[in-house]
Formats: structure tokens, sequence, C-alpha cells
């Protein structure tokens, strides 16, 4: 009867072998597969590429802008106010046509942060009244300067900061992809965590099924009381409420792993454990500078700092305002096409505006102050996260160090376990031992066999952090690195 119980709750529990399709799955070929389905490698390749325009943009903002404006018509037939010589306004009929087209070729001056510009232009203007006369004017080319005197210069800050941000980006990328990794792992362990408990949870259930009907002819012959009869039974009956509850707890962690790699529901994933475990010797040392050279967060550093230096230089720059601006060029002007381009003449424009408050009771001054707290308030924020970081680095490199000797442990551990096992349960047979001693070994060789698959889990979470924040891979000796400008045209 108890068997018959058994073999009903196992066949409700088990998923239908005719329906899943199983998939022998190792732990790198699952990242693998992570970096490329997973919804956080999507999000990562897509801030990447946010980040690789805006740095194009930035690249463009360089470069010359060539731009072609102009209005073509404007028509107008209306009355507009008219002031005549003695001071008196009227209103006058103006019926007319405008065009007006214009070529510039515009480059920004990162050294000075002004702009030059050479263009050319053609006004035409059309009069209906008095014999549909018509106007052209011509500026064949001209030179123009705006150039702001004491003004923060922008794109000058903009080649500082804008080149760090693009290596933050790529930096943040790199480390997506291997904490993409990292998931993986607690996702892949989980999974495998499950499976080692359904197949100790079943062995456990076959021994004591085993137990149990030694117990019953051993009670028949008088060999055992009747309170370690019912004891074998009640350990039968725990056995077979833990198995449904190790393959209830192992559907679950399927379906985790299989939603996060995109896998159908009809897979059944079979993980492979990785026994084989890279090994490396990692210095504290060696993993701070990598980190300092390749982490994001030196460049976030850097960047804030360079954002901080450039609201001070701003808001002393907003103190006062004062533009040049400058045009050397020639125009003409002719009732004929042709003619506005014969009879040129200078055009020049030199013009120097500004705007200095005489009494704005503090203002500027204190957002200069405000810049200036701000940036000394980033600075030692900067210096506490510099600390934190390098005291994070160090805990993970000390506990990945202490791991290897951990792994090692759990090994030896796991055997003694298994063979204190195997020999109590064959003693029990022959009345040796107490139920107590062999529940006692059970659970040790149990509680082993997990410690193991959790040393072996932390191994492989240590290694991916490390990975994360080195941008370095210790096994094959060189920096992880990426098609970066691949990546973003895909």
């Amino acid at each position: 009867m108890h068997k018959l119980f058994i073999l009903i709750m196992l066949v409700s529990l088990l998923p239908s072998k005719g329906a899943a399709r199983e998939l022998l799955l190792s732990l790198d070929d699952a990242i693998a597969m992570a970096r490329v389905k997973s919804v956080d490698a999507a999000v990562a390749l897509d801030e990447l590429k946010t980040a690789y325009w805006q740095w194009r943009s930035y690249r463009a903002d360089r470069l010359p802008e060539i731009s072609l404006s102009g209005t073509l018509p404007s028509y107008s037939d209306r009355y507009t106010s008219y002031m005549n010589e003695a001071g008196e306004y009227s209103f006058v009929r103006a019926h007319s046509l405008d065009a007006r087209a214009e070529l510039s070729i515009d480059q920004n001056i990162t050294l000075t942060g002004g702009k030059i510009s050479l263009g050319t232009s053609l006004d035409y203007m059309r009069q209906f009244d008095e014999g549909y006369s018509n106007r052209f004017l011509s500026i064949p080319v001209a030179i123009s300067l705006r150039q702001p005197i004491f003004a923060a210069n922008t794109f000058l800050w903009n080649s500082r900061i804008e080149p760090v941000r693009f290596q933050e980006a790529k930096a943040a990328f790199l480390s997506a992809t291997e904490e993409v990794a990292l998931t993986t792992v607690n996702y892949f362990f989980t999974l495998v965590m499950s499976r080692e408990n359904v197949a100790i949870a079943e062995q456990n259930l076959s021994n004591a099924d085993k137990l149990y009907a030694v117990a019953v002819e051993k009670r028949k012959m008088g060999q055992i009381s009747e309170n370690d009869l019912r004891q074998m039974e009640l350990n039968l009956l725990d056995a077979t409420s833990e198995l449904t509850d190790c393959i209830s707890q192992l559907k679950s962690d399927m379906f985790a792993l299989r939603s996060f790699l995109d896998l159908g529901e009809d897979v059944e994933i079979v993980p492979e454990i990785p026994y084989d475990v890279p090994k490396a010797t990692v210095t504290y040392a060696d993993a701070l500078d990598r980190a300092l050279a390749n982490n994001k967060f030196a460049k976030n550093i850097r960047r804030r700092q360079l954002e901080a230096d450039y609201e001070v230089a701003k808001a002393k720059g907003d103190m006062r305002e004062i533009n040049l601006y400058a045009q050397l060029g020639f125009t003409g002007t002719d009732r004929r096409l042709s003619d506005a381009y014969r009879h040129l003449r200078g055009n020049q424009l030199v013009e120097v505006g500004f705007a200095i408050p005489l009494v704005d009771w503090g203002k500027r001054r204190g957002r200069v102050k405000v810049a200036e707290s701000n940036r000394r308030v980033t600075e030692s924020r900067l210096r506490q996260e510099s600390l934190d970081f390098n005291q994070q680095l160090y805990v993970l490199v000390e506990r990945f160090g202490n791991q290897q000797e951990q792994l090692s442990l759990a090994t030896r551990a796991g055997e003694l376990a298994a063979l204190r096992y195997n020999t109590n349960f064959e003693t029990f047979l022959i009345g040796k031992i107490s139920t107590l001693d062999l529940n006692d070994s059970q659970s040790k060789k149990d509680e082993s066999r997990r410690r193991y698959v959790n040393e072996l889990y932390k191994f492989w979470n240590y290694w991916y952090q490390i990975r994360s924040l080195t941008l370095y891979d210790y096994e094959h000796c060189g920096d992880i690195n990426a098609d970066i400008d691949k990546l973003c045209r895909m």
C-alpha cells in the first residue's frame, strides 16, 4: 500500500516526458545564451546604443555643418502702419512677394567657444503696386564670427566630459554583460540545487522504503520494538513529503531559468554541474589597478568631477555677459538678378553687446557660491564612494581566495559523509546501530552534498563579480572587451 501511494504521488508531480524536450545545458552555454537572449542583455545593449549616438552627436558638433535655409515665398497683401517725415502715422497698402535663400557653413571653435560661418544669400522682392517692380539683394560671400568673451567655453568643457562619458558607457555595458552572467549563475545553481534536492529526496525515499520493509520483517520476528517500527514508517512518510516538495520547487526553478533564457515551456533543462573551476590567483593590488583602469566607476568619478567644475565655471561666466559679433563680406542690389552680383560694395559689421548687472543683490555671486558648495559636496561623496568601492573589492578578493579552499574542504567532507552513511545503512540492516544514528548520518550526508553545491555556487558567483568589477579575464589573462561599433550598428 505504501509503495502504491508513493507511486501515485510521484506520477502526479513529475513532468510529462512525451511533451518535454530535454536540453543538456552547461554553465558556459547558459551564460552565452543569456548574453544574447535575456531581457537584461537587451536593456544593456539599448543603453549602450543611446550613449553611442550621443557620442556621435558630440563628434558631429565638432565638424562643419552645412545648412540651407529660406523662405519660398512670402506673399503679403495687407495694410501696415507707416510714419511720414512729420511723425504722423497712417495706414498704407502693402502688396508684395518676398523670397529668400541662404547657404551657410558653420564651424564651432572648441578653443574659444565661438562660431565662425561662411555664407551666401539672395533676397528677392516684387511689389505688385506701381508697375510690378522687382528688387534683388545679394550677398555673394560673407564671413561672420560670434564669440562670447567671458562665458564658460561649453565646447571646450564638452571635449573633456563627453569622451569620459562614452568610456563610462562602454565600461558600463561590459560590466552589464558580466552582471548578466552573474544573474545566470544564480538561476543556474538554484536549478542545480533543486535537482540535487530531488535526487537526495529520491534516494532517501528509496532507502526509507527498504528500511521500513526490513523493519516490518524484524518486528514479526520480535527483533525490534513497535516504537522503532513506527519510527521507520514515519521516516517513510517524511521522505515522501520531502520528495513532493522538492519536485514542486524544481518545477518553479526550472520555469525561472527558462523564462530568463527565453526558452519554451516544453524545454526541460538538465544543468551540467561545473565541477571544473578555473585556477587563478587574484591579489587585491592587481584587482584594484585593473578596476581603476577598466571599471565604469573610475570613469564615473572623473565625469562627475568635471561636471562639477563646469558648473562652477558656468556660474562665474554668467556674472557678466559680453558677446562679439563681426561680419565681413560683399553685397549688391539691383532690379535685375545679374546686376545684383556685378556692382558689389563692402558689407562689414562689428557689434559688441554686453549685459553687466549693476545691482542684483548678490544673486549671481550666490549662484557661484552654490556651484562651489555643490562641487565640494560632490568631491566629498566621490571620496567616500572611492573608499567604499575599494573596500568592496578588497572583501570580494579575500572571499574569492578563501573560497577555493572552502570548495576543497566541502568536496572532502561530502565524500566522508557519504561513506559514513553507507556504512551506517548496512550496519543498521544487521541491527548494530539505532535509528537515531542512521538518521544523523543521513542528515550529515544530505547537508554535505548541499554544502558542496553551495560552495561551488559561491565560487562562480565571486568569479563573475570579480570579472564585472575588473573587466579582466583572469583565466585567459586579458581585458574583457567588445566591438562597440559593430554592436551599435546592428
